[in-house]
């Protein structure tokens, strides 16, 4: 009887075992996938500032999670290495070109560093079996993300460098690569390829959903920093909050504005009266709080980058913003959207000449708005009147940028079939609605759903991995958890019975013998 009882409640302890197991990856990786909001990568301090980042295991996924870039390259080293020190000059020297608020070519490469003298980081080093210093690697950034690398793997994405112990050598070795003549020498916006095809090349646009990000990220901190939440200005705030919540294109931002509104009441109270209680509240208020999220530093422009200083960034990449709200919004949500852009730059735009201009192209309207077309399209008009309003203004005063003057948008390299005629402002205006909604909408987003399916696509294979690796160290048979509860709950009443019937055996009288 009692090998049969262990033979019942088996599967109880084998399901117990699968599910403990299971229980433990699946908190590695949410832990993984939250490791991102731990910490923002900060360049060392010093005199000399470095342009390569400081990464270390807790914050080497999330960083290259979130960079821009379309390649990374990671240098392991370490701190004790006389060679590695030595070398550092030479990897600074190629770091300058890419990475940091004055890059001379942005958002091409992420230019990083691992110490692996740093206990935190023996795992990770591990992970790419670095066996001598420095060791450096190439590839996408999110292969990096959760990877590794052992040299056996012909398909591997990441590539060991063997050929970069100078700068001069590694400068070489990225232009075999890239196919690309860059020089040490370069400087900001010299041959600056990312200028000159903003303007011909549509699919420019998925690198400006980074400068939504930063634009996001900017203007509230000039809310902030100006101290412009105020009662009177509060719902206005709430509204434009809410219109993001809902259609940002980037997720990030989405999270970030909701973790805000939630805690909304709490940082910023409706009855905040006096000046003392203002300044109070504003400055412990939404400063802990970063809308799109603990990023990779960054502080340059890509699709919004102008051709010298001063000029496009911020107000480019808020129009991109704009015009992606609008084409997200539902029909019904066409007016609401309407009022909550106007007031808010109205209230919260820090340039009050062209806060007032936008306001006033936003009084004209008399008709409520019913559809996402007609918003799409009449925000598609107020920005063609800006420009054409900054086009004079600029010549006068020659402040304009002379590789992106402003002119009627979109041109007819960018899309022909907007155009009715050879004669400028003959618009066919449902193409250019339809041409508006794949530009802001799909096209703006095309980097993150490519991103998103890479990351999706190791995580799935992570998982596999980790189910195999549990059935053959268990040698157990996969059954659907349903199943698996149901066998579990049986075991217990079977071996309750079983008990029972022991009992039952223990206690009868033995019948006597008459034979």
């Amino acid at each position: 009887m009692s090998s049969g009882f262990r033979l019942l409640t088996t599967p109880l302890l084998l399901w117990s075992f699968l599910s403990l197991s299971l229980f433990s990856s699946a908190s590695i990786i949410n832990h993984a996938a939250g490791s991102r909001l731990l910490l923002r990568a900060v360049n060392s301090g010093g005199d000399q500032p470095d342009f390569a980042v400081d990464l270390n295991a807790t914050n080497f996924d999330a960083v290259l999670k979130d960079t821009p870039a379309t390649f990374a390259i990671v240098e392991f080293f370490a701190h004790w290495c006389p060679a590695c020190r030595n070398y550092k000059p030479q990897y600074e020297k190629v770091a300058r070109l890419f990475n940091g608020a004055n890059a001379v070519h942005p958002g091409i490469i992420l230019m990083t560093r691992v110490d692996c003298a740093n206990k935190i980081n023996t795992n990770l080093c591990d992970k790419f079996s670095i066996s001598h210093y420095p060791t450096l690697f190439w590839g996408p950034p999110s292969k990096f993300v959760g990877g590794s690398w052992n040299g056996k793997d012909e398909k591997s994405k990441i590539v060991s460098i063997e050929d970069g112990r100078t700068s001069d050598r590694l400068l070489k070795w990225i232009n075999t690569q890239l196919g690309s003549s860059y020089k040490l020498e370069d400087e900001k916006y010299e041959n600056d390829e990312l200028l000159q095809s903003n303007f011909s090349d549509p699919g420019q646009i998925a690198r400006a959903v980074y400068d939504v990000e930063e634009a996001t990220s900017l203007a509230f901190d000039i809310i902030l920093e100006n101290k412009m939440i105020k009662q009177e200005t509060r719902a206005t705030l709430i509204k434009f909050m809410q219109l993001m919540t809902a259609h940002h294109p980037s997720r990030r931002c989405r999270r970030g504005s909701a973790d805000i509104l939630v805690n909304f009441d709490d940082l910023y109270p409706s009855n905040i009266l006096s000046p003392s209680e203002k300044n109070d509240t504003q400055h412990g208020g939404l400063t802990k709080f970063e809308i799109c999220g603990k990023e990779v530093p960054r502080g340059y422009w890509m699709f919004c980058r102008g051709s010298k200083n001063g000029t496009r960034g911020f107000s480019c990449g808020l129009w991109v913003l704009l015009h992606s709200l609008s084409v997200r919004v539902e029909n019904e949500e066409s007016q609401m959207a309407f009022t909550s852009i106007c007031d808010f730059i109205h209230k919260f735009f820090a340039c009050e000449e062209c806060s007032q201009h936008f306001y006033n192209m936003c009084s004209r309207v008399s008709t409520p708005f019913t559809s996402t077309r007609d918003f799409v399209l009449w925000l598609w008009t107020a920005h063609n009147e800006v420009n054409e309003r900054l086009k004079s203004t600029e010549a006068l005063y020659k402040t304009g940028d002379p590789k992106f003057p402003k002119a009627i948008w979109p041109s007819r390299h960018l899309c022909p079939e907007c155009y009715t005629s050879a004669r400028d402002g003959d618009w066919d205006r449902e193409e250019v609605y339809k041409f508006l909604g794949r530009y802001y909408g799909q096209m703006l987003v095309s980097l993150y759903m490519e991103k998103e399916k890479s990351l999706f696509e190791q995580a799935q294979m992570k998982i596999r991995a980790v189910s195999e690796d549990l059935i053959q160290s268990t040698n157990a048979l996969v059954v659907p958890v349903g199943a698996a509860v149901g066998i579990a709950v049986a075991s217990c009443l079977f071996g309750a019975l079983a008990c029972f019937w022991r009992s039952q055996q223990k206690n009868r009288k033995p019948r006597r013998n008459w034979s």
